[in-house]
């Protein structure tokens, strides 16, 4: 008899969402994701001047820590990153403490990462519920491939043409007002 996968109940997944914070919580380190970005802050003293610290950004790997200690974060990234628009800051925080800034810039813009560096325990990416963005923050072409593809899904929707669909229909249309004299009734638009 073949086992049947059950789908996990509110009970398992709640306790699998607070095993994941847990898990998160305990790391030295604390980080957010964008579809196109990293952050990741680390808190050090706040006597501590920039000279102080060793942050290496690499393609691959991210090393970030005090100099002369054990590196608070080091490891490899799962994915790339480009490294020259990713940058890191020492800024102060309320607390008194200093706060280390380090912004990675993802490559693939379609991708979540379940960790920031390998070794670390993963987070269930198949949860993430992304903010919705505007489309004013897009660039110009990926806004009017946007625009287009919601224009269509609407227009399927209520049972209407696509833009393309509507194109070929117009240059048709066209066509037969130009020629009067040819017969369009066997006419099929692929």
């Amino acid at each position: 008899m073949a086992d049947i996968e059950q789908s996990p109940t509110s009970a398992e997944e709640e306790a699998a969402r607070a095993k994941e914070k847990a898990e998160q919580d305990a790391l030295p380190y604390k980080w957010t994701q964008t579809i196109s970005d990293i952050d990741i802050t680390l808190t050090v003293p706040g006597n501590l001047k920039a000279r102080d610290l060793v942050v290496d950004i690499k393609k691959l790997s991210v090393s970030a820590g005090i100099k002369g200690q054990e590196p608070i974060i080091k490891g490899d990234l799962p994915h790339a990153i480009h490294v020259d628009d990713s940058t890191w800051t020492l800024t102060s925080a309320p607390d008194g403490n200093r706060t280390v800034e380090i912004h990675l810039d993802k490559v693939n813009k379609m991708e979540w990462w379940p960790h920031v560096v390998t070794a670390a325990p993963k987070i269930d990416v198949s949860k993430i519920v992304p903010d919705n963005s505007k489309l004013s923050d897009l660039d110009g072409e990926t806004r009017s491939m946007v625009e287009k593809m919601m224009y269509d899904q609407r227009q399927k929707e209520m049972g209407l043409p696509s833009s393309d669909e509507q194109k070929k229909m117009d240059i048709l249309k066209k066509f037969q007002e130009q020629h009067p004299e040819m017969d369009f009734s066997n006419a099929k638009i692929n």
